[in-house]
């Protein structure tokens, strides 16, 4: 342990603790940009600077060890002169486009300027070059015009998705963060996940924003628009509207989603417990027909265009089943179609997503199981808030609603779809039952459950030792997927998801994004479960009445087209 003193207080920290984090702990907030707690110390913008005794320079805190005896000041005259300069000199490289800007309410740059008492800016604008933003991405958007070169995506790419789809290219003032030869995110290996948008303080990289086509669809007389809301979203959306993290707001929602004038507002949920009926026979199949093992969860698209790019030779692991939201909407414009009188192509399925690659998904080619396109919009958590605030509807105080019937009715297992290990243990709910004809004596398993990267459990099958792994960050399904490679792996099932804590930690959820919100949210899911009348997707009636009257049974010729897609091998650059 080391002693030091911090703004004339004294405290004991750890050894290789950084003076940031010491102060962190003192409840001491040293202003910052380029730090971020899930990444690796950069120490490029020194704003976090401070000072030290017997020192002549400002150190950055973030990236200065802490030694014994040392006496730090953070708040001083001089370093008040010196994060405001670098401020200013941000602001003097950077557009001016802030009230139009994606992020106004949440740039970490404004805020920064704001709290440093920025009122005027005192340098002209340097730039000299204007760059045309990348828009190739069906998903994301990224303008080099507003970068501040922080690193912070270019870290959360490699370090957390072990991607790297973006570097650093050129030297001083014509320095970007660019694709491999600039070629645009579409056409290198981008994975959609929208990390890189979590981890921006400012508006360089954003979600491709549709909210004025589903605002055009819903205006649309000729059209039938039901909505989907994805169980992740529900945890998070009270975010935007001030409440605190994991607020559980699934009732006001609906009442919100049916106020902005779609025609029905159903549940993804009901999509995930379908899922689970395939894929839980799946897995049985496989194992008892000697099939391809492990099988790898298919839920998560930015996992799907990861393994495409790098791991091609694996497709085969993965189950063919599609996620939730593509289950969902060849379901709604056939069956449910049908039931309601209403041609396909008159019916417009808008998603409300945690995950900006769900963009990328629904645009698929393989995604015209109902002779059209099965989902038509696909909208983030957060272009979900800002079409309701535009609509001026009192989020908090709205009275609770329900989901409409049949497509809103699900289970506490479709519920925890959108925490990481939720997959697993709702398809091992089912899995059980189906082959040990007996009831589960502990319905939640929470050897799958947590924010551990890698985890893995033995369950007792009727005999068989099922051995599963779950991870979450596409660097830990590397690892998984490293030993399938090999064979080597032990494993009879594995959960992947592409978001730090699953679709929780999504790309289009609202910002900040960390560890302890993630754990909040999940929270929230893992309550929601415990209280829903029905626990397991196999018990719920609005899937038994579905397979009855149109499906058949799990894996049928009908389940097969409408609910099961194949993969693509992709290049890498």
């Amino acid at each position: 342990m080391i002693n030091l003193t911090i703004d004339g207080q004294k405290v004991r920290v750890p050894k290789e603790t950084t003076i940031f984090e010491a102060a962190k702990k003192m409840n001491i907030d040293i202003p910052h940009l380029c730090y971020h707690e899930d990444l690796s110390i950069y120490g490029a913008c020194r704003i976090c600077v401070v000072e030290i005794d017997r020192r002549p320079r400002l150190e950055p805190s973030c990236a200065t060890v802490v030694e014994e005896g040392m006496v730090v000041r953070t708040n001083t005259a001089r370093i008040r002169r010196a994060r405001k300069m670098i401020v200013e000199l941000l602001l003097a490289n950077h557009p001016e486009d802030c009230f139009t800007c994606e992020r106004s309410q949440t740039c970490e740059l404004g805020k920064l300027a704001y709290d440093l008492g920025v009122r005027e800016l005192r340098f002209k604008k340097a730039r000299k070059y204007h760059y045309e933003p990348d828009t190739t991405s069906p998903a994301i958007i990224r303008d080099p015009n507003k970068c501040i070169q922080c690193s912070r995506c270019i870290r959360v790419c490699s370090e957390i998705q072990s991607v790297g789809a973006i570097e650093f290219v050129n030297r001083g003032g014509r320095t970007q963060v660019l694709t491999f030869f600039n070629k645009g995110l579409n056409n290198v290996e981008c994975t959609t996940c929208g990390q890189c948008i979590l981890a921006c303080p400012t508006g360089a990289l954003r979600e491709r924003t549709v909210v004025d086509e589903a605002w055009e669809v819903i205006s649309n007389p000729k059209k039938f628009v039901v909505v989907q809301t994805a169980p992740a979203v529900r945890a998070a959306i009270g975010e935007e509207f001030g409440m605190p993290p994991g607020s559980l707001v699934t009732s006001k929602m609906v009442t919100a989603l049916r106020r902005l004038g779609f025609d029905r507002v159903f549940d993804t949920q009901f999509g995930a417990d379908l899922t689970i009926m395939e894929e839980a026979h799946e897995l049985i199949e496989r194992i008892k027909n000697k099939g391809t093992l492990p099988m790898v969860t298919s839920c998560s698209p930015g996992w799907i265009k990861y393994i495409e790019h790098f791991f091609p030779e694996c497709l085969e692991y993965l189950s063919t089943c599609k996620s939730p939201q593509q289950m969902f909407g060849p379901i709604a414009k056939t069956y449910y179609a049908q039931k309601a009188g209403i041609k396909p192509q008159d019916m417009c399925v808008v998603s409300i997503m945690p995950c900006v690659a769900k963009k990328f998904e629904a645009q698929r080619p393989e995604m015209k199981a109902s002779g059209v396109q099965d989902v038509d919009v696909v909208l983030t958590t957060r272009e979900a808030a800002r079409m309701i605030k535009e609509a001026g509807i009192d989020f908090v105080n709205l009275p609770n609603e329900d989901f409409d019937k049949p497509l809103g009715i699900s289970s506490g297992a479709g519920v925890i779809f959108g925490a990481t290990g939720g997959v697993m243990e709702a398809a091992l709910r089912t899995a059980y039952e189906i082959v040990t004809g007996r009831t589960l004596p502990r319905i939640e398993f929470e050897e799958v459950r947590g924010m551990q990267g890698i985890k893995n459990a033995e369950i007792n099958l009727n005999g068989l030792s099922l051995k599963v792994a779950i991870a979450h960050g596409l660097s830990n399904a590397k690892v998984l997927l490293e030993e399938v490679q090999k064979g080597k792996s032990p494993y009879h099932f594995i959960e992947i998801m592409a978001c730090p804590g699953g679709c929780l930690g999504g790309g289009g959820q609202p910002m900040p994004t960390n560890l302890e919100i993630r754990k909040a949210r999940a929270k929230s899911l893992y309550q929601e479960d415990k209280n829903k009348p029905i626990r397991k997707s196999h018990q719920n009636p609005a899937i038994i009445t579905l397979y009855k009257e149109f499906l058949g049974k799990p894996l049928s010729e009908k389940a097969h087209k409408l609910l099961h897609t194949s993969y693509t091998k992709r290049n890498r650059y």
